[in-house]
């Protein structure tokens, strides 16, 4: 997610926004990642939303215990990923998507038609977020009443008290799915009570929306810096195959954005970033006097202006 709808609507400051960016990242950066993820063709949205026929849910079978759903862009234009990884005992689930309605979107049902009623019946489903904004949590009530869902409440005190963080934002803490153990590292800055998880079986790192092909808003800037670094530091230990974000807003242009509100993107970039973007990505932080906004030509970091913070924050006190 970009920024919340009411903070568009009442901030005129916004402006540049709409417009696309066309700055060229460093030569060197990284713009392509070699996976599998790129022989999938995601749907994404058609001119005329209301002769789209596609599915309400695209979903990407990685393998038999791995799986990537997408929301469709006419009906929601943030067009969230969700990312399903299933162990011997339980399921994460990573984010419920932009939909409540589950006449319009059924997250549920599409995991009991992909995984089978027994494994729905049998397994605990773990439900988590990588961070609090509507189109990451707003499916959380199809989950309301299902047996065997464990649900985290994405807020601060949530999400810290669930993972047994003591010195947040420092430390991991880990989620065993049986015989699948994937880790769980803080990464505040696009909000704070922003996660990244790690998949040592796919090697895949998820990173919500703190990095991802498209235009990130950073709410606390030295948070963000220090959540890069952090997972920098992270990926020169641990083998890292792919980084996989939430949305893509990027078209395959270097440095060009999909206008906010878009419901037809032909021409998307794909969803994977190669680890060596951190890399990248956490020097140009470190550069002294650097500008708040940062243009590569996969994705673009932008410091939230005075009214757009001030709005988040007032989101939250009603929404926390």
């Amino acid at each position: 997610m970009r920024i919340p709808m009411l903070m568009i609507l009442l901030a005129p400051l916004l402006g540049p926004l709409l417009a696309t960016a066309a700055i060229s990242a460093p030569s060197n950066m990284p713009v392509k990642a070699e996976s599998v993820l790129d022989e999938h063709k995601w749907i994404h949205g058609s001119v005329d939303c209301a002769a789209n026929a596609d599915p309400a849910i695209d979903v990407y079978a990685h393998d038999l215990t791995t799986y990537i759903f997408r929301q469709n862009k006419c009906q929601t234009f943030e067009a969230p990923f969700i990312y399903v990884l299933v162990g011997t005992d339980k399921v994460l689930v990573l984010d419920t998507g932009d939909i409540e309605d589950p006449a319009d979107s059924d997250l549920f049902q599409m995991l009991r038609s992909v995984l089978g009623e027994e494994t729905i019946e049998t397994k605990t489903i773990l439900v988590v977020h990588s961070h609090s904004h509507g189109d990451h949590s707003r499916g959380d009530p199809q989950f309301d009443g299902k047996l065997n869902v464990t649900m985290v409440e994405p807020t601060h005190n949530d999400v810290k008290s669930f993972f047994g963080f003591k010195d947040w934002p420092n430390g991991q803490a880990s989620i065993e799915l049986g015989e699948r153990t994937l880790l769980v590292i803080p990464t505040p800055g696009h909000q704070e009570e922003a996660i990244t998880i790690y998949d040592p079986q796919t090697k895949w790192l998820l990173t919500g929306d703190t990095l991802y092909p498209g235009y990130i808003y950073v709410k606390y800037w030295d948070e963000y810096k220090s959540s890069i670094g952090r997972l920098t530091l992270f990926s020169q230990s641990n083998k890292i195959e792919i980084i996989l974000g939430s949305h893509i807003e990027m078209t395959s242009k270097p440095g060009v954005v999909y206008p906010l509100g878009t419901t037809f993107q032909p021409d998307e970039a794909d969803l994977g970033l190669l680890p060596e973007t951190l890399l990248e990505l956490s020097r140009a932080l470190q550069e002294p006097g650097v500008k708040k906004e940062l243009v590569f030509d996969r994705f673009i970091v932008k410091e939230m202006n005075f009214i757009q913070r001030t709005l988040s924050n007032l989101a939250r006190r009603i929404t926390q």
